[in-house]
């Protein structure tokens, strides 16, 4: 049974994130992601969107009833939207017996420190493809993607990717990647430099 308690994980991972929303100006919005459906406009809406989400699923409500997109945040409000989703997120798993509730997500239903396991993975995804987008303004933390690649590799393995999976085909990752590029790769990214 995992015992994996990944709320300070999702902690780090979403004050990372946060950290680098911050550093997003107005002229890069409609600029190109590594997410090829995504400028850096939708990444952000994503990325708040996905953890309303998170923490409405923890609040025991139902993640299929929540658009994983923010609407109607204004060019310069990414910041403050993000923060007050990630707060009400911290918020909603604060009780330590959400870590073991069933929890119901798009995918599937699973214990809450999976669940939760997997929106560090979708938060730290996210996070790089947003600083390959930014050009790299700051120094990522390793230890949030060496947590975040075995959790890739169990919920994606690559014999399930397919039409309904927004993944692309694994990717071998470059000579001598860090854990970012691991990740990127498994997850069939390409860095925005090669793509």
């Amino acid at each position: 049974m995992d015992t994996t308690d990944p709320r300070p994980l999702f902690a780090r991972a979403t004050e990372q994130a946060a950290t680098l929303i911050r550093t997003v100006r107005a002229d890069r919005l409609d600029g190109p992601t590594p997410c090829a459906e995504f400028d850096v406009r939708t990444l952000l809406s994503h990325l708040t969107g996905a953890t309303v989400r998170v923490a409405v699923v923890a609040e025991g409500g139902d993640a299929l009833a929540v658009r994983p997109f923010a609407d109607g945040v204004p060019d310069d409000g990414w910041a403050t939207a993000y923060d007050e989703a990630r707060t009400r997120a911290a918020r909603a798993w604060a009780p330590d017996s959400r870590l073991d509730t069933p929890m119901r997500l798009p995918f599937g239903e699973l214990p809450g420190r999976a669940a939760l396991s997997a929106y560090v993975l979708e938060t730290v995804t996210h996070t790089w493809d947003l600083s390959e987008a930014l050009g790299h303004p700051l120094e990522l933390d390793p230890e949030l993607a060496l947590f975040a690649l075995p959790v890739a590799r169990r919920m994606l393995p690559e014999e399930r990717r397919g039409e309904d999976v927004p993944f692309a085909t694994a990717r071998p990752a470059p000579e001598g990647a860090d854990a970012y590029g691991a990740l990127a790769a498994w997850l069939g990214r390409e860095p925005l430099s090669r793509a």
